[in-house]
């Protein structure tokens, strides 16, 4: 058995402050969208991956991955925003066993409307803080630690996200 590798005194700082941005980040989102468009952060991204696909549909297991959600969480979800019209479940036309979400144009509206205020607060919390150096040296960071947590397409970050949103990405 190896030995533990203990962090150093500056690994430990920078961890703490990774720990602090991975709690505060998405109370901040949250409450934003909850506020403004009567959305969790999890339900915006739902909106938001359908709103990238061809047809805004997907299969709800691959919806449940690209969400980093797990099934049950995202039945639970869909079926609220189902009951306000925002999304519908249909059959899988491959198979017929599995379900589809659909975003309906009334999800697709709610979302435009939602986005400027969502990507706002993300340039606000996000962007604004860093100079563009560190915005490429973030996405370098991320992009490797996302190679350690994730396989090829587990996440948004590493799909093809075909399509255009409501925010215009």
């Amino acid at each position: 058995m190896e030995p533990t590798r203990w962090l150093t005194d500056g690994e430990q700082e920078i961890w703490q402050r990774i720990l602090a941005v991975l709690t505060l980040l998405p109370a901040e989102l949250d409450g934003q969208l909850q506020r403004d468009a009567d959305l969790t952060h999890f339900g915006y991204g739902v909106l938001a991956m359908l709103s990238e696909t061809p047809g805004r549909s997907r299969r709800m297991s691959e919806l449940a991955a690209l969400v980093n959600g797990s099934q049950s969480r995202l039945s639970h979800l869909v079926g609220r925003l189902e009951r306000r019209g925002w999304i519908r479940r249909e059959r899988a036309d491959d198979d017929g066993r599995g379900s589809v979400a659909v975003l309906t144009d009334a999800g697709y509206a709610h979302l435009a409307a939602a986005a400027p205020g969502h990507v706002a607060l993300v340039r606000s919390l996000v962007f604004d803080a860093l100079t563009p150096a560190q915005i490429m040296q973030l996405g370098e960071i991320t992009a490797a630690l996302l190679t350690r947590l994730a396989t090829p397409g587990d996440c948004p970050a590493s799909s093809d996200r075909g399509g255009s949103t409501a925010d215009g990405r």
